[in-house]
């Protein structure tokens, strides 16, 4: 093996998230993240971390109040988030675009609308919700994470073909079970 073969770059599959900066958003528990690299680069997102913070006991100082949400610092590298004297609290960058990827923006509502040629009432029959809520969606109001993977999923659902009119699941809204 050569020396230019051995100190040469191998890079297998997706390029590893790292953050540029992050600040407290309005939200609880909530922040600002702009990325420096991995698939996001170049983007800037409001996360919400509640889902990590309420699932993990390690959180609980955040929860209570013990550690202020709003000291959040950048950690090494761009690799997390953390907070100062505190080692323990530290959330990593894979985890905080997970939850960045999960979440939709308005536009991104309507633009899913669109795409697949839904209705507000075809809309909300299929995510089992009122007709005024996805019209709420498609303007000013914030979008629950559940919605915004049921609008993923649903969307995959109707882009892939897979589903048809003699399908048992055809008319059923996202998450709706039938018997068998």
């Amino acid at each position: 093996m050569s020396v230019d073969e051995a100190d040469a770059i191998v890079t297998v599959g997706e390029p590893l998230p790292k953050l540029a900066s992050v600040t407290v958003a309005d939200g609880p528990f909530t922040v600002l993240v702009t990325w420096a690299g991995g698939t996001r680069l170049g983007c800037t997102d409001k996360v919400d971390l509640a889902p990590v913070i309420f699932t993990f006991k390690v959180f609980r100082p955040l929860r209570d109040g013990t550690v202020a949400f709003d000291a959040v610092r950048l950690g090494a590298w761009g690799g997390s988030i953390r907070w100062d004297g505190h080692d323990d609290l530290e959330i990593g960058a894979e985890t905080i675009e997970d939850l960045a990827a999960a979440a939709m923006t308005n536009a991104e509502f309507s633009d899913f609308l669109r795409r697949n040629d839904l209705t507000l009432d075809a809309a909300a029959a299929q995510l089992g919700i009122a007709r005024r809520r996805v019209a709420y969606f498609t303007k000013d109001r914030e979008i629950p994470r559940y919605i915004a993977l049921a609008c993923r999923q649903l969307d995959e659902i109707l882009t892939s073909g897979s589903r048809t009119e003699d399908s048992p699941s055809a008319g059923r809204a996202v998450g709706e079970r039938g018997r068998s």
